[in-house]
């Protein structure tokens, strides 16, 4: 599978997720969310794509969904932390949809 982002043409396995996370860029999570079912990403997809980055980039590792909840009602209250939230947005969840926007690896377990 690929996706073509500022004029270049990534590789994605055949899932749809990134192989060379140093690639990813907000064009090209635009691309995946197309992929992914997500016409366009809002500011509030944007909060959970930054924010799961951020999580993997200090912690080397995805966030499971339990602490990402954790982490979204802190910074953004009750009401856009829960998972009915985020799979509002995202159309499979965080494991499988929002990482991979977001140009993070597979989880372990996750098709």
């Amino acid at each position: 599978m690929q996706a073509e982002a500022n004029g270049k043409i990534i590789e994605l396995s055949e899932a749809g997720w990134l192989n060379n996370l140093d690639e990813w860029s907000e064009d090209l999570a635009v691309e995946i969310g197309k992929n992914e079912k997500i016409p366009e990403l809002s500011e509030e997809h944007w909060d959970i794509i930054r924010l799961a980055r951020e999580y993997f980039q200090e912690n080397g590792t995805v966030a499971e969904p339990r602490t990402f909840s954790k982490l979204m009602k802190k910074l953004y209250g009750k009401e856009r932390s829960d998972q009915k939230y985020i799979y509002s947005l995202f159309p499979t969840g965080l494991i499988k949809c929002a990482n991979k926007v977001a140009g993070l690896p597979r989880p372990k377990g996750c098709s």
